[in-house]
């Protein structure tokens, strides 16, 4: 390590004066990387996660680089000045050099937004200092946003001190169960937080713009109000929207007659090196099979699909159309997943929700399609995925299939917009098959940080699911099918086996045991199908009967 990510303060943050400003300039990406410099070509600005605003920073270390973002900001002499920022990603350090006395810096493994706060006095003669933040060597991006140098004017400008955000505007209630409401409403300039109330009284606060009231009674008409905050306070509350839960309990979500246990497998569309396959030939113990992948259109939020029959020997669309009837005649849904890897697809307002639902509900009639799968890797937009989502249902019914498959740092906190969506559409929702693999470290629901590749991860990272606020029978586990379907986080079969039955049984677990056991755990997923065949069915073949056999 350098010297710098070693020395650590933890300081707390001073009061700032009255004369005090924010020195940084550009302090929340929201002009893109201008007045930063990230090394090696390591950072961009992204719409998703953020802390606030529009943009955050992501900053993506390599194996000789540590992703380090920068800034030259002007203070003044023999002053003191308070350094913070909201900051994710498994290892993240801020800190500040060149202040003339003692340079600080300060970090967190936490994988959901954290505040980091340091102070630092200049030297005599010290005009200007670098703030910066970076990760670690060879470890997932981390993500950056809201920095600030507050004290005495520096006079190179920056970004000015923040006013009472104003009250909230669009809030809606966007999906109930018999024992929950969720809602969401419209981002507010400059907040960093909002506050949920249910009949007056605070009940949640939250990052983002929804949020899930859980444990009301069934068939009972309550009462919510949302206010926005920032460091300079809190606005008056929005009008109030009312929300009736349904009359009926169990854990909710759509799918039709999906088995209560079942295996999802993605089928690839093209030809990686793996085997390939007809859906006709993939093997049976596949209940859900997620067709991948839809591509973006240019009509925003809107998607296509083009069997690849050349990359496929000549697979025609005729026989694809007769191999997808021929599964659902056999029991098998078969979905269309959206995004993937390098999936695009963006859906960031009503205009696009709607293009997404019209183009996802037209492939469905087109090719047969039970549902829909999502797998965007580069962000979505809760508020408007969650209505893409609720319009398609519509359309569709209640045989609609819903599935998801967020990385697992999409799934760390409930602010995440992935799993705020999650939460959004809890009531139509059929599983979240989370990828337990090219991740590196993560923490589990018991504060602790687990490698990949265990029963521990595995089982400490669905419990984050499990406690968030999703139904045992929404979460399933996501691993790739052998070592040649994931850069890393492969893991044998029978540890697959050992955390399905820790988490539905308390047995077979490592040294992280859930508080209690979860036997309506829906089941597990692979990437892919045709890895799987590539090493002869191993996955499935033991998998499989494993999760039909769960109690």
């Amino acid at each position: 390590m350098t010297a710098t990510a070693l020395s650590l303060t933890f300081a707390g943050a001073g009061l700032a004066s009255a004369a005090d400003v924010n020195n940084v300039k550009n302090a929340g990406f929201e002009s893109g990387l201008t007045n930063w410099t990230c090394s090696a070509g390591s950072g961009t600005t992204v719409s998703s996660p953020v802390h606030s605003g529009a943009a955050a920073l992501k900053a993506t270390p390599a194996g000789q680089d540590y992703a380090q973002c920068s800034q030259s900001v002007a203070v003044k002499p023999n002053s003191t000045y308070t350094l913070s920022a909201w900051v994710q990603g498994s290892y993240t350090y801020l800190g500040v050099t060149g202040t003339g006395t003692t340079d600080v810096s300060t970090w967190t493994p936490n994988t959901t937004w954290t505040q980091l706060s340091t102070t630092f006095t200049t030297g005599a003669s010290t005009t200007s200092v670098s703030v910066w933040s970076h990760g670690w060597y060879g470890q997932p991006a981390y993500l950056a946003d809201d920095f600030s140098v507050f004290g005495p004017d520096g006079g190179g400008g920056g970004d000015p001190a923040p006013t009472v955000p104003a009250t909230p505007a669009g809030l809606a209630v966007s999906g109930t169960t018999s024992s929950s409401v969720s809602l969401a409403w419209n981002a507010v300039s400059g907040a960093t937080g909002y506050n949920v109330y249910q009949g007056g009284s605070k009940v949640q606060s939250v990052s983002g713009t929804s949020a899930t009231v859980s444990g009301l009674s069934a068939s009972t008409a309550y009462s919510f109000q949302v206010s926005a905050t920032n460091s300079a306070g809190e606005s008056a509350k929005s009008s109030a929207v009312t929300g009736t839960t349904a009359a009926t309990g169990g854990g909710g979500g759509g799918g039709g007659t999906v088995p209560a246990h079942a295996v999802t497998g993605y089928w690839q569309n093209f030809n990686n090196g793996a085997t390939v396959q007809k859906l006709s030939a993939v093997q049976s113990q596949y209940d859900i099979i997620a067709v991948a992948f839809a591509d973006a259109t240019s009509t925003p939020g809107a998607v296509s699909f083009t069997l690849d029959s050349a990359g496929l020997g000549g697979y025609t669309v005729d026989q694809f159309k007769a191999d997808i009837k021929a599964k659902q005649a056999a029991g098998k849904k078969v979905i269309i997943s959206i995004g993937g890897q390098n999936g695009t697809i963006s859906v960031s307002d009503s205009a696009s929700a709607t293009n997404f639902a019209n183009s996802v509900y037209s492939l469905m009639q087109t090719y047969g399609f039970d549902g829909v799968d999502i797998d965007l890797e580069n962000g979505l937009n809760a508020t408007y995925m969650s209505q893409a989502l609720r319009s398609l249902s519509a359309k569709a019914g209640s045989s609609l299939v819903i599935t998801m498959a967020p990385q697992t740092i999409d799934m760390q906190s409930t602010s995440n917009s992935y799993f705020q969506t999650a939460l959004n559409i809890k009531d139509i929702l059929t599983v979240v098959n989370m990828q337990y693999y090219n991740s590196g470290s993560m923490l589990g629901c018991d504060g602790k940080v687990y490698s990949q590749g265990s029963v521990d991860f595995l089982t400490a990272l669905a419990c984050i699911q499990l406690q968030g606020g999703l139904d045992a029978s929404q979460v399933g586990l996501g691993l790739p099918a052998s070592t040649s379907g994931a850069g890393s986080g492969y893991v044998s079969p029978t540890i697959v086996n050992n955390a399905l039955d820790c988490l539905t049984r308390l047995t077979n677990c490592g040294s992280f045991k859930p508080s209690k056991a979860y036997p309506a755990l829906r089941g597990a997923m692979t990437w892919s199908t045709n890895w799987d065949a590539s090493a002869g069915n191993a996955w499935s073949n033991a998998v499989g009967p494993h999760v039909h056999a769960l109690p």
